[in-house]
C-alpha cells in the first residue's frame, strides 16, 4: 500500500525531533561542588559557573525542540493538504457516456452538436469558482498528433453548481458562467469532429480559489490565470471516431 503524504510527513517530523534531541545541548547536570579553583572562574566559585550554564543549556534545548515541533506542525498541515490529490478530490461524470467510453454522435458535428450533460461532486468548500475545458490532444491524426484542439472553455461557474445539462451551451449554463474562445474562434461549444481516426476528448474541471475576469479567455489564457489557484481538479475522458453511432 502506498504511504500517504501525511504518513511520510509525520515520519520525517519524528526523525527531525530525534536528531534535534541528539545534537542539541542537553541541560547541564549539577556536579558535586569542589573547592578546586579554576582560572576561568574568578574567585574560584565553579558551582556558580555551572549553575549559570545549566539554565542557558536548558533554554537552548527547549528552543530547539519547540522550533522542530512547530516545523512538524506546518509539515503535518501541508502533508494533509497534499493527501487531497487534485486528480481524485473531485469526480466528474456524464450520464451520456462512460469514462473512456464512446461519445454518442448526438454531441458531435455528425449529430446535433449539443454539449453533453456533465455532473460533478467533491468541490472543496474553499472554492470561489469552477472552470471547465474540453479539448482533443490528438489533432489532426492520433497516429501523428500535432496540436491540441480546444472545443469548449467555461469559467466563473459558481462553486455551488453540481453540473450542467445537455445543450447547456445554448444559454442554459449556471448563472454567472463565462464562455471562453474555442479553436473555431467562437465563444460556444463545438463538438467532436475528427478528420481521421479515433480521438480522445478530455473534459477537465477545476476548482479555483479566485474569481476570474469576465473577458473571453482562450484555454492558454485560462490556464495562465488559474496558475497557483487550483484547489482540486477532475477529469473525464471519452473517445469519438466518425461513423460511431
Amino acid at each position: 500500500m502506498k504511504p500517504t503524504a501525511k504518513a511520510v510527513g509525520l515520519a520525517a517530523c519524528f526523525l527531525m525531533l530525534v536528531l534535534t534531541w541528539a545534537v542539541a545541548p542537553a541541560p547541564a547536570v549539577a556536579r558535586p561542588r569542589t573547592r578546586r579553583l579554576l582560572p576561568s572562574a574568578p574567585g574560584g566559585d565553579t558551582g556558580r559557573v555551572r549553575r549559570a550554564r545549566a539554565p542557558l543549556a536548558a533554554a537552548i534545548f527547549a528552543t530547539s525542540i519547540a522550533l522542530a515541533s512547530g516545523e512538524c506542525r506546518e509539515r503535518s498541515r501541508a502533508s494533509a493538504a497534499a493527501d487531497e490529490d487534485p486528480e481524485t478530490a473531485m469526480e466528474l461524470v456524464s450520464p451520456a457516456f462512460a469514462p473512456k467510453g464512446e461519445i454518442p454522435a448526438r454531441y458531435t458535428c455528425e449529430g446535433d452538436d449539443l454539449s453533453p450533460p456533465l455532473r460533478w461532486s467533491g468541490v472543496p468548500t474553499a472554492a470561489r469558482s469552477l472552470a471547465l475545458v474540453v479539448y482533443d490532444p490528438d489533432a489532426p491524426d492520433p497516429r501523428a498528433p500535432k496540436r491540441t484542439w480546444v472545443h469548449w472553455v467555461l469559467y466563473g461557474i459558481p462553486p455551488t453548481a453540481t453540473g450542467i445539462g445537455e445543450g447547456a451551451s445554448a444559454g442554459k449554463l449556471p448563472v454567472g458562467t463565462r464562455v471562453g474562445t474555442n479553436d473555431w474562434g467562437r465563444t460556444d461549444y463545438g463538438g467532436p469532429c475528427p478528420p481521421i481516426g479515433r480521438h480522445r476528448y478530455f473534459h477537465k474541471l477545476y476548482a479555483l480559489d479566485i474569481a476570474l475576469p469576465p473577458k473571453a479567455l482562450t484555454k492558454a489564457e485560462l490556464e495562465a490565470a488559474m496558475k497557483g489557484h487550483i484547489l482540486a481538479q477532475a477529469e473525464l475522458m471519452a473517445t469519438y471516431q466518425k461513423g460511431d453511432p
